[in-house]
């Protein structure tokens, strides 16, 4: 019985070996995939959008980045500037014509990963004088989320005197995508990132 256990646990691992294949798919060629520079970007613009100002509608504002860092910052800082020019201020990137200087900045811009597997995960298989054979991931069921994250904040003071207007209060903005595969060939994805067709 036993035998015959072992035997049937083998033919099944190879005939899923055998209809997975042994291909390699490459999804990207830059450093990050544009998945992943979508939910850094909607994420930006979630967060820069939120920020209440609090200035009179036509102050000559100027955008100070000086203490904005993250991942992809250019994107966010136009984010947020494109919002001041919503809000009706009006912008200057000559600090001396400026009525109000708003100082900027980041408490996250990045993207967080989770993955849950139950199966055999992938991993190289040394063959002698042939090298190394990959052997494919197993899923019985697999869940991949990755969320884009960003918290912006900004304080806003008179130009001339220094002294305090506003201060805009950070709060996070995120996006998601989640990937899904149940019984190695059934899958499915749910995500909140706005594609030009949408």
């Amino acid at each position: 019985m036993q035998v015959r256990t072992v035997a049937l646990c083998l033919t099944m691992t190879t005939a899923i070996l055998l209809s997975t294949g042994c291909t390699t798919m490459r999804s990207t060629d830059p450093e990050r995939t544009a998945t992943e520079q979508l939910l850094l970007s909607i994420a930006a613009d979630k967060a820069a959008e939120s920020l209440v100002l609090n200035i009179p509608a036509g102050t000559r504002v100027f955008v100070e980045p000086a203490n904005f860092e993250g991942y992809d910052s250019k994107y966010a800082i136009g984010a947020i500037r494109d919002h001041v020019l919503r809000q009706g201020l009006r912008l200057t990137d000559d600090k001396a014509q400026a009525e109000t200087i708003v100082e900027i900045r980041s408490g996250a811009l990045s993207v967080d990963q989770q993955a849950t597997l139950i199966g055999i995960p992938k991993f190289d298989l040394p063959i002698p004088l042939a090298g190394d054979f990959t052997f494919p991931e197993i899923a019985l069921y697999k869940s991949e989320t990755q969320q884009g994250v960003a918290k912006f904040a900004a304080t806003s003071y008179d130009a001339k005197e220094g002294s305090f207007i506003s201060s805009a209060r950070p709060e996070a903005a995120s996006s998601y995508q989640e990937k899904t595969v149940l019984l190695f060939f059934i899958s499915w994805s749910d995500d909140n990132l706005r594609r030009p067709e949408d």
